[in-house]
């Protein structure tokens, strides 16, 4: 797994709010979604002949 790209405590933060713990593995697993959809923006992008990724590539 690659750098964690999500705020472990806003994530947590969250969780708490609706009345759950975090398991010590969500965050490194959420981050690896983020950047999962990421990629697949940045190839959406790309494949539309554009540098610029933008939200409808989400």
């Amino acid at each position: 797994m690659g750098e964690v790209l999500v705020v472990a405590s806003k994530v947590k933060d969250i969780v708490k709010g609706a009345g759950c713990n975090t398991g010590g593995n969500f965050v490194g697993a959420l981050s690896a979604s983020v950047e999962s959809m990421i990629n697949r923006a940045v190839e959406r992008a790309k494949g539309n002949g554009r540098k610029t990724v933008q939200a409808k590539d989400a």
